[in-house]
């Protein structure tokens, strides 16, 4: 058997610790304490799926169709908590991210498939997190593009390559409370409840390619190809064992929850307010409208409050995955704990991944809000390259171990492929004939 091809179990003390204490995690409560030390990966994941780009997306949902394709979001969400849980069952079972089990299970050419997919789209992602610094910033203080995309890139590699992995994780955290602000907006704005109640659980698609390019994007944006790379790569960066990952599932799960909750109330808000005065969302200032039920003209002050906060947060967590993909595909170490001399690749292109990012978002004329929608839709399209890898390892009983995914989880993770093929198929066709 080849150094590719050899069984992970036997070498995982994670998997062999996981035989010794699955019984015992069974009957045990949870613990308060125990629940706040893993606390992390899954809320920082998920909510940093809430970023400019997702609240953007939710928006357009919001103030095209009304209550109408809320639905694409509960799947979206429900995806979002099946394939998360997945990733961080493998990091924690496996003590190894996702780019690192593909290059260990299936060689170098797959490798290539998973890292290009993921550095396509953690480019186009993190492009889309500084557009949403700049609009935010506007909307804000008024603050010129140029100048707010450069103060956030050095602030946020400051933060990040300057900081201990518990105090970055602390101040990501602290920055996920600007989501209040969409809440909040979308239960003051006065909503039609019961349609709000009806388009969550009834499928209902209008026609066009419109809105399947906007089906798509959702699936993006919600489900992102770097947050299942971050997921597990940061669940090892945390040095979370088998006994912790009973109470990891309980962040995953908060973490994914919470992000629906919020983009269901950030197209509430505009279901309620933007899509009966037929308004299109064509800048920042134009989605600001839908938090005027709530703060009247303070509305762009909040909004941009939001945007810029929530922008902060993913571009931190983005360039992040980025790293720990590139060095897991090298072969070479990784981890915010390692000084700079340790892991030369690893910070290198967090720092690498933000210049380009930023020489993107600083292109003159660059429309933002097309940056920040579209990007979504690909997102969509590369998870295609990414899903089948994490499936097929959490189908391996030489990875997984007793971890391995149950007849019940491929039915529905395969499921949940197709669906997304299928979406991205037919958002091709219409493409073509239109």
């Amino acid at each position: 058997m080849s150094a590719d091809r050899r069984p992970l179990v036997g070498r995982t003390p994670h998997l062999r610790a996981h035989h010794r204490r699955r019984r015992v995690l069974g009957r045990r409560a949870v613990p308060p304490v125990a629940l706040l030390a893993v606390l992390g990966p899954g809320l920082l994941a998920g909510l940093s799926d809430d970023d400019p780009a997702g609240i953007t997306t939710y928006s357009i949902l919001g103030a095209e169709y009304g209550y109408e394709l809320l639905w694409v979001l509960t799947l979206s969400t429900a995806a979002l908590v099946v394939f998360h849980e997945l990733a961080a069952r493998l990091g924690v079972v496996t003590g190894k991210g996702l780019v690192a089990l593909v290059r260990e299970r299936y060689g170098r050419p797959a490798t290539v498939v998973a890292v290009t997919a993921l550095l396509v789209a953690n480019v186009g992602t993190l492009a889309a997190e500084l557009a949403g610094v700049a609009v935010g910033a506007d909307l804000l203080a008024g603050v010129p593009r140029g100048p707010a995309v450069a103060i956030a890139a050095v602030a946020v590699c400051a933060l990040v390559l300057g900081s201990s992995f518990h105090r970055v994780e602390h101040v990501l955290l602290a920055l996920s409370a600007v989501f209040v602000a969409y809440v909040a907006a979308g239960i003051l704005a006065g909503p039609d409840w019961g349609a709000a109640a009806t388009g969550l659980v009834v499928p209902r698609l209008p026609e066009g390619r419109d809105a399947v390019l906007l089906c798509v994007a959702t699936l993006g944006t919600t489900l992102a190809p770097w947050g299942l790379a971050f997921m597990q790569s940061y669940a090892v960066d945390k040095r979370l064992t088998v006994a912790d990952l009973r109470y990891e599932r309980i962040d995953v799960v908060t973490g994914a929850v919470l992000t629906g909750i919020i983009g269901a109330f950030v197209v509430v808000a505009c279901a309620a307010t933007l899509h009966p005065a037929g308004v299109a969302i064509d800048s920042g200032g134009d989605a600001a409208r839908a938090l005027e039920p709530v703060a009247g003209s303070l509305a762009a002050t909040l909004f941009g409050a939001g945007f810029l906060g929530a922008a902060l947060l993913a571009a931190a967590v983005v360039p992040l995955s980025t790293a720990y993909s590139v060095c897991e595909a090298a072969g070479r170490p990784e981890g915010l704990d390692r000084p700079l001399r340790d892991a030369p690749l690893f910070y290198g292109t967090f720092l690498g991944a933000m210049a380009v990012a930023a020489v993107i978002v600083l292109v003159p004329a660059l429309p933002l809000v097309s940056v920040l929608y579209l990007t979504q839709a690909l997102n969509a399209v590369l998870l295609l390259a990414i899903l089948p890898f994490l499936r097929a390892l959490a189908c391996d009983p030489q990875v997984a171990g007793d971890a391995t995914l149950s007849r019940s989880g491929r039915a529905i993770t395969g499921a949940a492929i197709v669906l997304i093929a299928a979406a991205c198929a037919a958002l091709l066709v219409l493409t073509v004939a239109s």
